[in-house]
């Protein structure tokens, strides 16, 4: 059964180059076993790049030990909840893709803060 999004409709895929999700199949899907909770998906800007950097998270910086490229500006990934909610307390959070952020992410942040950040196309 399909995951659902943030208004209780099907999850859309939020990046697949990079690939990206816990389980990497390109969706914020989620279960038990992630205990990071990655749900977010954000648009990655150097100012959250650098942020997450500086609190013990680089996502920048490639792995490919873990088949992990390292995210630049523009990228979409699968944000653990609680890093983007760190970030938006610390006023560099990144823009939100709704459609493809994942219901679980309410249990952590406010619809509100995610609508704020809501990237928008036009």
């Amino acid at each position: 059964m399909a995951q659902k999004n943030i208004f209780g409709e099907d999850l859309i895929p939020c990046s697949t180059e990079p690939l990206t999700g816990f389980f990497r199949d390109g969706c914020c899907n989620t279960n038990a076993q992630d205990v990071g909770v990655h749900t977010v998906c954000v648009i990655c800007t150097e100012d959250f790049l650098h942020f997450s950097k500086a609190v013990g998270n680089d996502l920048s910086t490639p792995f490919p030990q873990y088949n992990f490229p390292g995210l630049k500006p523009g990228d979409r990934w699968c944000l653990c909840a609680e890093r983007f909610k760190q970030a938006y307390i610390h006023g560099c959070a990144p823009q939100v893709v709704l459609e493809a952020t994942n219901e679980k992410t309410l249990e952590i942040v406010d619809m509100d803060i995610l609508i704020k950040h809501a990237y928008k196309t036009v």
